[in-house]
Order: C-alpha cells, then structure tokens, then sequence
C-alpha cells in the first residue's frame, strides 16, 4: 500500500512539471513575432532547395553539357564510386574530321562472356553479369551532352567497397611523395604502404591497395633518364641515323617529358622484313637489365630456319597501352605491313593491343609456354 502511494505521487510531480513545461513554451512561442517564424520557416526551405539541387546534380540525367570528355569521365567516376560500381568505355565512334564524337561509358560487369574452358576447371568464375547500367555521351557544337542513361543494375553494388574495383583505385599525389621519398630512403614497399594506411586512419579510408604502390614505384624504377643515360641513348641513335638513313627509332614520353618506352630498328631488319615478315614471334624477358624494364624483340625466321631480329624495343610496363605503341611503331617502321601471323605467350594485355593494332593477322600461343604449363595446369 506504501509503494501504490510513493508512485501516484511521484506521478502527479512529474505531470505537473510537463504542464509548467508546456506553459512556458505556449509563452514563448506568443512572444515570437509571425513575421519571424516565417523568415525561418523560408530559410530552412531554401537550404533543402539548395541540397536537393546539389543532389541533383551528382546524378547523370539525360541533356546534361560538359564542356570536354574528360570532364564527363570524372563525372560518371565519381558517381560510381559514390554508388558501388567500376566503368570502362564501351564504345566510341569518330566523325569525319577523326575526332570522338560519341562516346558510351558502361559498369564494368557489362557484357555476356562465354569461356570455353569447363567451370570446374576454371580459377575464378566469369566477373560478367550483363548488366546495362552505363550512359552515352554525344558531342554537338563543342560541348558534351549526355543522350541516355540507365540506372539499373543487375548485380549488388556496395559504394564502401567500390574503392578496390581497379578503375577505382588511384594513388594520390600526397601518397607518390610519401613512397618516392621512403623508396629513395631505403623504406620497404609495404612498410611504405602501411604508414600511408596509419596515417588515413585505416583501410578503409584508403582509395588504392599495395600492389598500386608497388605498381607505381615499380614504374618510376623503368625509367630511362638514371645518371644521363637517356641523352647518352639519343645521342646514339642520332649517331646511327647519321650512319645509315634506314635506322629507325621511336621514344615515347612520359607526363614528366622522362623516357618511358623506346623501338629502334636497323636497315638489316627492315629487309629483313620485307622477306621473312609473314609471321612473327614476340615475347618480353623480364628484369634482365639494371633498368629493370622488359626487353621486347621481334623475332622472325629466315629461310635456313634461323631466328632473325625484326625490330626490338624497352619498355616501361606491359599493359595494353604500351603493345599498343610498341606495335604501331612496328609497323610504321616496316611501311605499314602487317604480319600474316604473331605468336605470343598467353597475356592479355598482348591479345588486347593485337587486336586493335593488328586486326587480320591470325593470332597463336606459343607451343613452349603452352607445354609448360600443362604439368601445372593438368
């Protein structure tokens, strides 16, 4: 009986401060002018006006302008890793004048792939899901405007783990000083790599992974302007361009106007070419010179069933971009013939530069590698 009385009256305090409250306030707010309240009421709807704006204009819609096609490539990045999901081009088109003048960016889990190898055999399943997300940007009096979007996707997306999707991934400018000064230092690349990651407060605050760092240091390591050794190169080739007209080279630069990558051939392989050009082999031996860059010949066979140097060059990676030049060069210097036949080892990035370089010559693995690699694989 005691405590049925303690509550009832611990309730009847309580409701009586809630009614002191409630006066107090009805007080106030009589106190407060209309105009005020009206002042503030517009004020908090012009800040969701301007946010819901903003908002807006993250998303791609259908007539947005930009001024330059890069500037629509940082544009549909940035919102996918905001929402969860990689990009690459898709397609282009070039008018009349050879400029781009369509362009369509698409997820990078577009397309049906079909392996023919059996799904238990394979190492990692297909990363394909057909999906249709992407937009298709148009050039019209030197602007850019996007002419469809589709939003959809038909995969999960997850924007915390959108930075480790490989177009997502870039080292910052903070991050190559950092590694460049404790590489020159004698730092260990992950010891590098986890101080960076201290310092963002975690990994999860970090846009690329270690091999990007090892990637970027391995790169600047290629580079071919170590002790004057790039102006003691050009001299030489200028020397051999004296000797004989027929020697032919090309250099390729970098952002930082330092050589990355470098062909030369001489008047013997040009002939050479014209008569035991049809097919060819190329392959890259890897770190077999102080600069650390792979070494890449064109090799043919003579008609005493002899190796022939068709060309040969150094490069600083061996990504698609490179090939890409390598074999450019290769075929400007031996008047734009390309071979009937090229034979590789099993790289993507050399059957992605042939195909776009060399687009009718048949393309075959080499029997070597292939060999090899059955006691592993098998």
């Amino acid at each position: 009986m005691y405590d049925t009385m303690l509550k009832h009256a611990s309730l009847n305090v309580a409701f009586r401060h809630v009614v002191h409250v409630v006066h107090m306030m009805e007080t106030t707010l009589d106190e407060i002018s209309v105009e005020e309240l009206n002042d503030d009421a517009q004020c908090v709807m012009d800040d969701q006006i301007v946010d819901n704006d903003n908002d807006v204009d993250l998303v791609p819609r259908v007539h947005m302008c930009f001024e330059t096609l890069d500037a629509v490539k940082k544009f549909y990045r940035d919102f996918a890793v905001r929402t969860g999901f990689g990009i690459r081009i898709r397609s282009s088109k070039k008018g009349k004048d050879n400029e781009l003048k369509y362009v369509k960016l698409v997820c990078c889990r577009e397309g049906n792939y079909v392996s023919t190898i059996r799904p238990e055999l394979k190492t990692l399943p297909s990363q394909t899901k057909q999906c249709q997300a992407g937009i298709s940007v148009g050039k019209k009096d030197g602007k850019w405007h996007i002419r469809s979007v589709v939003m959809e996707h038909s995969h999960n997306i997850s924007p915390i783990e959108s930075r480790l999707i490989s177009g997502n991934r870039k080292v910052n400018i903070h991050a190559r000083q950092t590694v460049d000064i404790n590489d020159e230092a004698g730092v260990r690349i992950n010891k590098s790599y986890r101080s960076l990651v201290c310092e963002a407060g975690g990994y999860e605050n970090v846009t690329f992974i270690e091999r990007d760092v090892r990637n970027y240091i391995a790169h600047k390591r290629r580079q071919l302007c170590k002790d004057g050794d790039g102006q003691a190169l050009l001299r030489h080739f200028s020397h051999m361009r004296e000797v004989n007209n027929d020697f032919f080279f090309e250099i390729d630069m970098d952002e930082d106007n330092r050589i990355s990558n470098v062909f030369w051939a001489d008047s013997r392989s040009r002939a050479a070419c014209e008569y035991f050009g049809d097919v060819v082999s190329f392959d890259t031996t890897y770190l077999t010179n102080k600069y650390d860059m792979p070494f890449a010949p064109f090799v043919g066979v003579n008609h005493h069933g002899q190796s022939i140097l068709l060309g040969c060059g150094l490069v600083s990676a061996e990504d698609t971009s490179t090939f890409v030049w390598l074999f450019r060069c290769w075929l400007r210097c031996m008047s734009n013939r390309a071979p009937e036949g090229i034979i590789t080892d099993q790289c993507k990035a050399m059957r992605n530069a042939i195909q776009i370089v060399f687009p009718n010559t048949n393309h075959r693995w080499c029997l070597w590698h292939i060999m090899k690699k059955v006691p592993e694989k098998l």
